[in-house]
């Protein structure tokens, strides 16, 4: 019997909108709700950032047919993109960019090759749900496509947001 393939076992991650203890008090206890965390994707070369949602579980159109390795020499010659996540939180004014952070990814198309540590992935993800922000990694013209993109998604969100994400994303950032 050992030809028998077994199906592989799925990791399930369950997404639980709004709050999960609303109501009542049974499945849902404990759980991450990644409600208010959107991926963006800014490509520095064309001077474009979108919204790529798949991105959320590493399946974004820009992922897709790429071995990505922790390896920046497989992916040379390619083309680099930051994964920005984006926590959106409400104060007293209304909803404001709360937690904003960076990852590099590399993708070279031509060999079907990337770069990206998923673990840094991960972690900034986390940090940004913890409303934090981290961009010191970006350069500044990847930095002015973020800003205008965040302004022009929703101005009042951006004025509602911390100083520090405007410093931070300004042209003349004091961390660089």
């Amino acid at each position: 019997m050992a030809d028998e393939q077994k199906p592989k076992q799925k990791l399930g991650f369950t997404i639980i909108k709004n709050d999960p203890t609303d109501g009542h008090k049974g499945f849902g206890i404990g759980s991450l709700s990644l409600e208010n965390i959107t991926p963006v994707v800014v490509d520095t070369k064309e001077g474009i950032a979108s919204i790529e949602i798949g991105a959320m579980h590493a399946k974004s159109d820009l992922e897709r047919g790429i071995k990505f390795t922790t390896n920046r020499e497989d992916s040379e010659g390619g083309k680099l993109y930051w994964l920005v996540w984006v926590t959106i939180d409400f104060n007293e004014n209304g909803p404001y960019y709360a937690g904003v952070t960076s990852c590099e990814m590399i993708v070279n198309r031509e060999k079907r090759r990337g770069y990206k540590l998923l673990a840094d992935h991960v972690n900034l993800m986390d940090k940004s749900m913890k409303r934090r922000v981290i961009v010191d990694n970006m350069d500044e013209k990847s930095k002015k496509i973020l800003a205008d993109f965040l302004k022009g998604h929703n101005e009042d969100m951006w004025n509602n947001s911390e100083p520090k994400l405007h410093i931070d994303l300004s042209q003349s950032s004091p961390h660089l």
